[in-house]
């Protein structure tokens, strides 16, 4: 089933399309030659296989001799696209802080946080050096590492939200993240006593997904429900998720890992014995 990303680049694909014909360009070959591309990529962009950059968008309405209102639309639509799919390269070309003050932002709004990490300890969990270390693995791949200690200082600062009254907070996480650190000895013993102290905290939820347990559905990717949107993160790019139903999908499958994750003191017996002492 078509992701809200997908959707939105179809709908967007759809009206060039309709502009295309409109145009007098039924063939796409035709419409190629007028704009100077291959004609692949008329097909790709029209038929949403392909995200159209805003050059392209520009061209297509001006080869289309769109009017003002039209053009207006179609940005709309396109910005749509952008907003859905944005990858990490751009995200964080002007550093991390930015990332994780809109983070600081969001969630500050929020009333229901639900989060689920595959191999690394939630961010609102961890502590400075932790997130110093995971941070700077995401900087060395996709850049933007210039300003990593304002951006540690950042994510401490959405830390706030757990003492606050009046929200709901889960943060669940698979043990793999413990057994395969992305952080050295002496930073994850930091990291695993801060885990048993929040355990227990006031409208804080906090599970494990133990390895060798049956898991209910295969683990993928990483994903953080923030109210009535979702937010994943692919090794390129955060999607965001804002379709009612696909929402619903991703509370309902927390629900199921919910279910054969540990909690309270099974999850601090765990923590003794999964990270180093």
């Amino acid at each position: 089933m078509p992701n809200s990303f997908e959707r939105r680049r179809e709908a967007l694909g759809e009206r060039l399309r309709e502009l295309q014909v409109a145009a007098g360009y039924e063939q796409g070959k035709d419409f190629a030659r007028a704009l100077g591309w291959n004609a692949p990529k008329v097909s790709k962009i029209a038929n949403g296989r392909q995200t159209a950059s805003t050059e392209d968008i520009d061209a297509w309405l001006a080869a289309v001799s769109a009017s003002p209102d039209v053009a207006d639309e179609v940005r709309t639509l396109h910005a749509a696209v952008l907003d859905a799919y944005v990858t990490w390269k751009d995200k964080v070309r002007t550093g991390h802080r930015a990332r994780q003050e809109e983070s600081v932002t969001r969630e500050g709004k929020a009333r229901v946080i639900r989060a689920f990490e595959i191999g690394a300890v939630p961010g609102l969990i961890q502590t400075a050096d932790y997130a110093r270390c995971a941070l700077t693995a995401h900087a060395e791949l996709h850049g933007g590492g210039h300003d990593i200690d304002d951006a540690v200082r950042a994510r401490m600062k959405r830390q706030t939200i757990l003492f606050e009254p009046g929200r709901e907070i889960e943060l669940l996480f698979s043990e793999a993240a413990l057994l395969n650190p992305i952080a050295p000895p002496e930073v994850m013993r930091g990291q695993k006593h801060r885990l048993i102290a929040t355990i227990g905290t006031p409208g804080v939820r906090v599970g494990i997904v133990p390895t060798g347990v049956k898991l209910p559905y295969p683990l993928l990717h990483n994903w953080w429900i923030i109210d009535d949107v979702v937010l994943m993160e692919s090794a390129t790019a955060e999607i965001v998720v804002d379709d009612p139903d696909e929402v619903e999908v991703y509370n309902k499958l927390t629900d199921m890992f919910w279910e054969v994750a540990v909690e309270g003191d099974a999850a601090r017996d765990l923590l003794a014995g999964a990270a180093p002492s």
